[in-house]
């Protein structure tokens, strides 16, 4: 038996678009060769500039940052670590002392009318500084060192209506007497500096002279409070500040 007719593949027709597409070559020209690289060049060039200057960023010396308030109050108290909540303890016992021995003095009916500080005859040390002796001859000048205090108020940032906060709060601390010490706690000087050697950074002198105490004291009360009535308000609902 012979075979039937063979059956012809039918193509479907070219249409003339594709008819005038040239067919595409799986090489990749010279052309497209030299635009990958350029675009190589320039991604991996950008990287490398960024990633070097990255690096030269984090190399450079960097400006000191300015200081805040807060450390400056720390710097100015000795709390270079923020907050001393320790002396703040130390503050609260004390006050808490002084009301226990007034509660037991008015119970008792004899009026001592002791202070919660004591004038001292010879200036406190501690930390390295040993006691000094107060200048032959000198007196403390509850008025002298106010009118020192009001004089360097605007230098330390404070207008002339927080004055009268100022006077109630160290007349409170110590009666403006720099040679004052605390009974309880041993703070000390005008400002009642927790210890007093804290006053160093202020001046050497910190022990006998109520100008380098008061300058401190500016600072201290700047630093962690704002404003002599910030500390006033705060001296005035806990008995310290």
């Amino acid at each position: 038996m012979s075979p039937g007719p063979q059956l012809s593949e039918r193509r479907a027709p070219e249409s003339p678009r594709s008819a005038s597409r040239p067919a595409r070559s799986s090489r990749v020209s010279p052309k497209r060769v030299l635009g990958i690289g350029l675009a190589a060049v320039v991604v991996l060039g950008g990287g490398g500039f960024t990633a070097y200057r990255a690096v030269q960023n984090a190399n450079a010396p960097r400006a000191a940052e300015p200081m805040s308030i807060t450390d400056m109050g720390a710097l100015a108290s000795g709390q270079f670590g923020g907050d001393d909540r320790k002396t703040d303890a130390l503050k609260e016992a004390a006050v808490q002392a002084y009301k226990a021995d007034k509660l037991k003095d008015s119970r008792s009916g004899a009026k001592t009318g002791f202070d919660w500080v004591e004038v001292k005859k010879k200036a406190p040390g501690g930390n390295g500084f040993p006691p000094a002796n107060f200048p032959p001859g000198s007196t403390p000048s509850p008025g002298s060192n106010k009118a020192i205090a009001r004089s360097m108020l605007a230098g330390a940032g404070f207008g002339a209506d927080q004055w009268g906060c100022l006077e109630r709060l160290w007349q409170k601390e110590s009666g403006w007497n720099e040679r004052a010490m605390n009974r309880y706690s041993g703070a000390y000087g005008i400002p009642q500096s927790l210890p007093g050697s804290k006053m160093a950074s202020a001046g050497g002198d910190w022990q006998t002279n109520a100008a380098t105490q008061i300058k401190w004291g500016l600072g201290y009360i700047k630093g962690r409070y704002g404003t002599p009535c910030g500390a006033w308000g705060h001296s005035q609902s806990t008995g310290w500040y």
